[in-house]
């Protein structure tokens, strides 16, 4: 084995959790996709150069991090739609699209490895869940790579000043900002309570079949009280369990028969693909919607309506 190729497989054995740490940073797949390559370009480039006084994980993060703290700097946070305006409870409001908003954009949990595994650290449920990333965007740049480094991947304080040129004190100092501006900025994250395996497989699978059997009622039995929609490039959303269902019947719920659903998983959540049947019989990419299930009901659903995000989750687009 050559130096270049023990070289190429140090570098490519980080590509997983640097990517989701990217995806953290900037709320996009595909922007995070493209980041991860900068970062390997740049750490080519530098391989030479490299002395070894921090190990090669630090160094990557370092590279990383300074390729996506220039990315943000160059244009606004990634929302959804909840972070744009208030709910509607009247369902029957016009639906106001926004395309040339840059939205967030689901994270397809293609990573899986072993419990020890950093990559498998670094895409860790608590750590990726859609409302924690939609938060995270609320953070100025450097102050979210704080937060990420030290609350998600648990590096130690003196880790992280050294990979951002600050001191330790500095370090807890961020940390401490960005708690606190997380905690009044954002979205107030939605009270959980976690299902049983068991459960939210249920769940998941009434929901999935009350979709492709038109069934409205059956869908609205799934739906906590105060459920919400979002549905990205929408900038209309819903809170209610009515206006989310008549929402849902009017515009998805056409015939029995028209939808198929396949179960993903996205943010570690379940999520469904969704596809329309088209004129011509054949299945053509909807949506992702990525359910956010609690106790024994659904309390959100944020359905992203991109084709183009099937091949992210390595399904076809039709």
């Amino acid at each position: 084995m050559t130096q270049s190729t023990e070289t190429s497989e140090v570098l490519v054995s980080f590509r997983r959790e640097l990517l989701a740490y990217c995806y953290r940073m900037v709320g996009s797949i595909d922007e995070a996709e493209d980041l991860v390559q900068e970062t390997y370009l740049r750490a080519w480039r530098g391989y030479g150069d490299f002395e070894g006084r921090a190990s090669v994980r630090t160094w990557l993060y370092r590279i990383a991090t300074n390729v996506c703290l220039t990315a943000i700097g160059r244009r606004a946070r990634r929302p959804l739609p909840s972070g744009l305006g208030a709910p509607s409870t009247n369902p029957d409001v016009p639906l106001v699209a926004a395309a040339e908003v840059a939205w967030l954009q689901p994270y397809p949990d293609l990573t899986g490895g072993a419990a020890d595994d950093p990559a498998a650290v670094a895409a860790s449920r608590a750590g990726i869940r859609l409302a924690f990333v939609a938060a995270l965007q609320y953070l100025s740049a450097r102050p979210r790579a704080v937060l990420i480094l030290r609350d998600v991947l648990q590096w130690p304080a003196s880790d992280v000043a050294d990979l951002l040129g600050m001191t330790p004190t500095a370090v807890h100092s961020a940390l401490r900002r960005a708690r606190s501006d997380l905690a009044r900025s954002a979205p107030v994250p939605e009270e959980l309570a976690e299902p049983t395996e068991a459960e939210r497989k249920a769940v998941v699978e009434r929901f999935a079949a009350g979709i492709e059997k038109a069934d409205a009622a059956a869908v609205a039995e799934l739906l906590r009280a105060d459920a919400v929609l979002e549905m990205p490039p929408l900038l209309t959303w819903f809170a209610g369990r009515e206006a989310v269902t008549r929402v849902v019947d009017v515009n998805l719920l056409i015939e029995p028969g028209r939808l198929r659903t396949v179960h993903t998983q996205a943010n570690a959540q379940d999520a469904l693909a969704v596809y329309h049947r088209g004129p011509d019989g054949s299945d053509h990419a909807h949506a992702i919607i990525v359910l956010t299930v609690t106790g024994a009901v659904i309390a959100r659903m944020v359905a992203f309506q991109d084709p183009g995000l099937f091949t992210a989750f390595g399904l076809p687009s039709g």
